[in-house]
């Protein structure tokens, strides 16, 4: 498979994932504490961009409305966000205050933050956050990006994807 970089010429660090057919098979625990499936989410027929932030993330802060934007222009025709806190759940008081403090509109889940279950999502290693995956609506993980990306870039990345 062509790993595909969404900055291709300002390239941060491309991060090496594991491929999968369909959404990881995880399940993380939404704000209210209800277990969630990915599959819920990724591989329904929409791009998914998931979007791994911590409360006390200044890019974090700093970029995560414009992801909302992102996906209130995109969730009714073909892509969305999901978000997912590294916070833990120790942390959880945190995470709610900083989707609320951002009014975030896409849904958020909470996974604890050790390599073991970051790399259940797809990723081999974690520099950071914010860190981006972007699924296909089949739900095949076709990039990652440490750092935060700007939105034209990723609505391009879908566009370049989809012309293939």
């Amino acid at each position: 498979m062509k790993v595909q970089s969404i900055l291709l010429p300002l390239l941060i660090l491309l991060l090496p994932f594991t491929t999968y057919a369909s959404a990881p098979p995880l399940s993380l625990k939404n704000l209210d504490g209800v277990e969630q499936p990915l599959n819920q989410y990724i591989g329904q027929g929409k791009w998914t961009v998931l979007v791994i932030w911590a409360e006390d993330c200044e890019a974090c802060n700093a970029e995560i409305e414009s992801y909302d934007f992102f996906h209130e222009e995109h969730e009714k025709d073909n892509a969305q966000i999901l978000g997912v806190s590294v916070d833990g759940w120790d942390k959880i008081k945190l995470a709610r205050d900083f989707v609320k403090r951002h009014d975030l509109s896409f849904p958020n889940l909470v996974i604890e933050p050790d390599m073991a279950d970051l790399q259940k999502l797809g990723l081999e290693n974690f520099v950071g956050t914010p860190t981006i995956l972007i699924y296909t609506p089949e739900g095949e993980i076709v990039a990652s990006q440490a750092g935060a990306v700007p939105i034209d870039i990723i609505e391009n990345f879908i566009k370049d994807w989809v012309k293939k």
